[in-house]
């Protein structure tokens, strides 16, 4: 049961770290001159010790009522909310970056190229992000949704051996996502190729 607690209440963690981050780069965009006032090293202590708190509180409830179904629902219903904040915040991050992209072109009188550039690398990197989220998460919270759904039927059986291969893609996205980070600024890119080098 104690392991059941750490591997659940890491992964509401997750799930809830994944969202604040998203809050927070949010902020940093719509709200630059005040951000350092909005975010506070304070408020930051709070929020992770808020999330750790009610990440271990909810998992030792599911754990303890892992039978009632409204557990299980309350469950997918939470990692479907997390996907829906992260999509309409990052969308918005997007529209806002391409909107700005395409004033600095009307400036520069280069409108067409920098609009197709902004549009394209962000939206790849948005579907990147949030693809990876879904094949990492998904799997796992289909299976709770099974369980709900069809507890004793074959074909639910099938999915339900696979629990422990869910339970590594959930970690994997821990893995990734610094990757997907990584790989897709240019300016990371270019300092891991100068670390790569003075290695060498």
């Amino acid at each position: 049961n104690v392991m059941n607690v750490l591997i659940c209440g890491s992964m509401v963690s997750s799930l809830c770290f994944l969202g604040a981050i998203a809050v927070d780069r949010y902020v940093s965009i719509f709200y630059a001159l005040r951000y350092h006032s909005i975010v506070t090293l304070p408020r930051a202590g709070r929020a992770i010790a808020a999330i750790w708190a009610g990440s271990v509180l909810s998992s030792t409830l599911f754990i303890a009522y892992y039978h009632h179904t409204a557990v299980l629902l309350g469950l997918v219903s939470f990692f479907v909310a997390m996907l829906a904040l992260m999509a309409v915040l990052y969308v918005h991050m997007l529209a806002r970056a391409c909107q700005h992209g395409r004033h600095i072109a009307r400036l520069h009188k280069t409108q067409h190229p920098t609009r197709q550039g902004c549009g394209l690398k962000g939206a790849a990197t948005l579907t990147i992000l949030l693809g990876v989220f879904l094949l990492c998460w998904a799997p796992f919270f289909l299976h709770l949704s099974l369980v709900v759904l069809c507890p004793q039927h074959p074909t639910c059986g099938c999915v339900f051996k696979n629990v422990n291969l869910f339970l590594a893609l959930v970690i994997c996205n821990s893995i990734v996502d610094p990757l997907i980070y990584a790989f897709r600024s240019q300016e990371l890119r270019k300092t891991l190729q100068e670390v790569l080098q003075c290695s060498w």
